[in-house]
């Protein structure tokens, strides 16, 4: 009997994980969105289902829950947490990519109690990165320095902003806009975001500019580790536009009265963001993760480097962002349905890479989807 796993928000991420779940004969696959045209625009080789709802509604996450065997979660960061608390306490398992701002483990002992298995921040990053620091973490005796750089870039640099989109802009800023937490000397520290801009080369790409971003998140507190940061990666400029932008305002999210109108800049500016970050019939992106951790096992001290690249597939359209941020989820809710990691709670995407088997199982899974992890390690003395 196929398990039935429903996918809530069917926007680009959504979509393609609708269509990953129903090209295995094993699933039987709801997709859920508000708007009706945008599931009419899914094809898969399956049938799928399709159904309206309105995903701000905990009645409707409460129904689809009770429906379904398994969630998979793509909703908007300020939909994220109220759907998992709602799925938590159902007893239905979840793997979600939804950015939420809230600390998702606050559901922890709702899934507890109602025996749900819920993973989140399963996309790329936070998700796969997270996966690789949990693998160094297992891997070394002691974690000493942490680093990793993502970006998803189209490979087009189109002037002023040179710069793509797979979600809505507005979620995008707000990595822009929050404080970035790290550690330095085994201790949190804050720095803000778009600070501290460095120049990295990628094999394929060339040039391009890291700067500390909030991406750490879990990481801050199941991972020990004496220093660890992330950084997002954009062609080189992006961050300078983008800190011109937020200190000039644009970004606020503070009412401004004008005349007799009363205007919110970020949604302003979301507004006229989307058409420039949306990206254009045929052009290509491609998605870039490096994570750097170096330990010491015993007397030995060595570096671990897990690297990522991936392009857009040239044969279905799918874009990179999309791939990398929808595979790591539909991957994790099979080992969920299948029993492979099944631990009713909240987990961060790193409790799945301390375990060996659960880690080589996913990279080969997104082996096989044409997403490929390397990992090397090289001895530093």
């Amino acid at each position: 009997m196929p398990h039935r796993i429903a996918v809530l928000g069917c926007g680009l991420v959504g979509a393609t994980m609708v269509r990953d779940l129903a090209a295995d004969e094993n699933y039987d696959v709801i997709a859920v969105d508000a708007d009706a045209a945008r599931l009419e625009q899914i094809t898969t080789a399956r049938r799928i289902q399709r159904r309206v709802a309105d995903l701000s509604d905990q009645k409707e996450i409460r129904a689809l829950a009770d429906d379904a065997d398994l969630i998979c979660g793509a909703l908007p960061s300020k939909l994220g947490f109220a759907a998992m608390q709602t799925i938590a306490a159902s007893g239905t398992s979840f793997a979600d990519i939804s950015f939420m701002i809230e600390d998702a483990r606050a559901a922890n002992d709702a899934a507890q109690q109602s025996d749900a298995t819920i993973v989140y921040d399963c996309g790329v990053a936070p998700g796969l990165a997270n996966m690789c620091i949990g693998h160094a973490a297992a891997a070394f005796d002691v974690l000493e320095d942490v680093v990793y750089y993502v970006g998803g870039l189209p490979y087009a640099r189109r002037w002023p902003y040179e710069y793509t989109a797979p979600f809505a802009p507005s979620d995008v800023i707000e990595e822009y806009v929050r404080p970035a937490r790290m550690i330095e000397n085994g201790t949190v520290v804050t720095k803000p975001a778009l600070s501290e801009p460095e120049l990295l080369d990628f094999d394929r790409i060339g040039t391009l500019e890291g700067f500390n971003t909030d991406g750490l998140r879990s990481l801050l507190d199941t991972v020990k580790a004496t220093c660890m940061r992330e950084k997002t990666l954009r062609y080189p400029g992006h961050c300078e536009l983008m800190r011109v932008l937020r200190e000039t305002g644009f970004f606020s999210d503070a009412p401004l009265q004008l005349r007799d109108q009363t205007v919110r800049p970020l949604e302003l500016t979301s507004k006229l963001l989307f058409d420039q970050w949306r990206l254009l019939p045929g052009q290509r992106d491609f998605t870039v993760l490096r994570v750097v951790a170096t330990g010491t096992r015993g007397s030995q001290r060595s570096t671990l480097t897990y690297e990522l690249f991936d392009e857009a597939d040239a044969e279905s359209g799918e874009q990179s962002m999309a791939r990398t941020t929808a595979y790591p989820c539909t991957i994790i809710a099979r080992l969920i349905a299948e029993a492979a990691f099944q631990q009713p709670g909240v987990h961060p995407p790193e409790t799945l890479g301390r375990d060996e088997g659960v880690f080589r199982s996913v990279l080969e899974q997104l082996k096989q989807r044409g997403v490929q992890l390397t990992v090397s390690e090289t001895k530093t003395e």
